[in-house]
């Protein structure tokens, strides 16, 4: 299983947290992390402050050179699709290959409304999005020619958010990964079963010749390591349960893997400044020991 990290608390209080991300995300790399995440709100509202997604990975991909860099997630409804494609295909090159573009539907219609979007709708726009991203992305003959390719062949893979019937349709047209955030075994046992009974159903032309059970399944979630205060109300249980252990988490992990998840996206909601410690320690306790 791939272990990646945020490079800063998950919704932080203030903007002055996400300071360091850039460091923070050299520091994961140094300690054998795969990947980092970026969220993707453009408004500090219930959530608390977020940076943005392609700005934030674009400095960690100028200051690291092994760790992938994701988002987890974009909120795709609204971007311009060619204007998406092209800042992707651009990071994506600059980062040599590292970039991975998670996207989702969106949930908060303050965003929506702040940049003129509907809200109704959002999934067929999603849809239509990604289909025109990938045909930009490939240079096919009946697209514009963006200003710069992507390095890798056809793009940069794209996680699906989303455990909606649509957004594993989504999955099956569109993605190279499912993504999901605080599932257990059993839920991934049930959005195995459910793109498979999808695949069955949907029409062939919408979706390409691809084996369900051959999709990659990751996910987000919370960890709070032993020893450390959260620094916010958590929205789901963490890795290992309330009263986590390095083994009751290694446990977890191991169940998860089992079930089919290929890689893991940590969120670690701790005071920034105890940030590198908790990171050291998922390092030492849980990354050491995956096989």
């Amino acid at each position: 299983m791939r272990i990646g990290v945020a490079p800063h608390r998950l919704w932080p209080g203030s903007a002055d947290e996400t300071d360091d991300a850039v460091e923070t995300a050299r520091t994961a790399e140094d300690l054998g992390f795969d990947h980092v995440i970026a969220s993707g709100h453009l408004l500090a509202g219930d959530v608390g402050v977020t940076p943005d997604p392609l700005v934030l990975l674009s400095a960690v991909a100028g200051a690291t050179r092994r760790i992938r860099l994701v988002t987890s997630v974009l909120v795709l409804p609204l971007y311009d699709p060619v204007v998406l494609a092209h800042q992707t295909a651009t990071l994506d090159r600059l980062s040599r290959g590292r970039f991975v573009l998670g996207v989702g539907t969106g949930w908060d219609t303050a965003e929506f409304a702040a940049v003129g979007a509907s809200f109704a709708g959002r999934g067929r726009r999603s849809d239509q999005q990604l289909a025109v991203v990938r045909r930009l992305w490939r240079g096919e003959a009946d697209a514009p020619r963006l200003g710069v390719p992507p390095r890798t062949a056809g793009g940069p893979p794209v996680w699906i958010g989303g455990h909606s019937d649509a957004a594993l349709r989504r999955t099956l047209r569109h993605g190279d990964a499912w993504h999901g955030a605080g599932v257990d075994a059993a839920q991934l046992a049930s959005v195995r079963a459910r793109l498979t009974e999808l695949a069955e159903t949907t029409e062939r032309a919408e979706t390409t010749e691809r084996d369900p059970a051959a999709v990659p399944l990751t996910a987000g979630a919370y960890l709070l390591p032993p020893g450390f205060a959260a620094a916010a109300d958590l929205p789901a249980r963490p890795l290992g349960g309330t009263r986590a252990s390095a083994e009751s988490v290694r446990e977890e992990l191991g169940r998860l893997a089992e079930a089919g998840l290929s890689a893991v996206s940590l969120w670690l909601p701790v005071d920034a400044r105890a940030l590198p410690d908790a990171l050291a320690w998922t390092a030492e306790e849980v990354l050491r020991h995956q096989p």
